[in-house]
């Protein structure tokens, strides 16, 4: 198994050191979308989707209108597919898509790959079906008719003092989904697990800012209006960034946590990875 940390869509909203702890508060601060790549026996797994082509070309106008305060930059070399192609793959390649949740910038390269197998909680999924362009879902992402593979909240296994946590079917048992509602009602984290034994958590949008794991939690000022906006249930959302950090507490030499729009996260990851010898 081989896991590639990619970018899949920078966003620079307004706010500098007031979202990123950096550089002018009047200047452009950098989010991103932290989506991996994982190289399997059964093929690849990608885990998040970030923003496909449809998003940065057909859909551009719509993209920016949506997502006008994060001031999207709409890059197709950023898109997920474009990214493993200079890898040396092809779409076809990618099996399995597995999605913390299905927020524009993070399924919005499933039109990329059709023939790929989705994974997504099932109250995500019926959400979905439900709301489709009428809050935070954008019909666009969708009408190809993906092959969704939706996986219940009953059942599942303890990971760590996560209860419920699934093994995905056609997956290795090294990709496990993590519940984590409360940013969306079906929102998960999505847990790999290295070659080396140490687990990697793909925690979605469960938070934002490095700084909140931390033993003494912090999180920008414009990150946390943010993340107050958004929110279906602030205090199951909460609930689960303080699990979150008691695990990091408790486990940071078998589990790394990074959130999916952190920079911070993203370099820290690709920092770790070793490279093919």
């Amino acid at each position: 198994m081989r896991i590639h940390h990619l970018n899949c869509g920078t966003m620079r909203p307004f706010g500098g050191r007031l979202v990123n702890d950096a550089g002018s508060r009047f200047g452009a601060a950098r989010m991103i979308c932290h989506c991996l790549l994982v190289e399997t026996e059964r093929g690849l797994v990608l885990i998040d989707s970030g923003m496909g082509i449809p998003d940065v070309t057909t859909h551009a106008r719509l993209m920016k209108q949506r997502l006008r305060l994060a001031r999207p930059v709409l890059d197709a070399g950023e898109t997920a597919v474009a990214q493993l192609e200079r890898l040396g793959h092809r779409a076809e390649d990618v099996r399995h898509i597995v999605l913390t949740h299905l927020d524009l910038d993070h399924a919005g390269g499933l039109p990329d790959f059709p023939h790929a197998e989705v994974h997504v909680h099932d109250v995500e999924h019926r959400t979905m079906l439900r709301d489709v362009e009428q809050d935070r879902y954008l019909r666009h992402q969708f009408q190809h008719g993906p092959k969704w593979r939706v996986h219940g909240s009953t059942g599942g296994e303890r990971w760590f003092g996560f209860e419920a946590v699934r093994d995905l079917p056609g997956l290795p048992p090294e990709i496990l989904l993590v519940p984590l509602p409360g940013h969306t009602r079906g929102h998960t984290g999505v847990a790999v697990r290295k070659p080396d034994g140490k687990w990697l958590l793909h925690a979605g949008d469960a938070f934002f800012h490095h700084g909140e794991m931390a033993e003494h939690p912090h999180c920008s000022p414009m990150l946390r209006y943010f993340q107050n906006k958004v929110q279906v249930d602030g205090p199951l959302r909460r609930h689960n960034q303080d699990r979150l950090r008691d695990l990091v507490t408790a486990h940071r030499d078998q589990v790394e946590v990074f959130s999916a729009h952190d920079p911070v996260g993203l370099e820290r990851a690709r920092s770790r990875e070793v490279p093919d010898a």
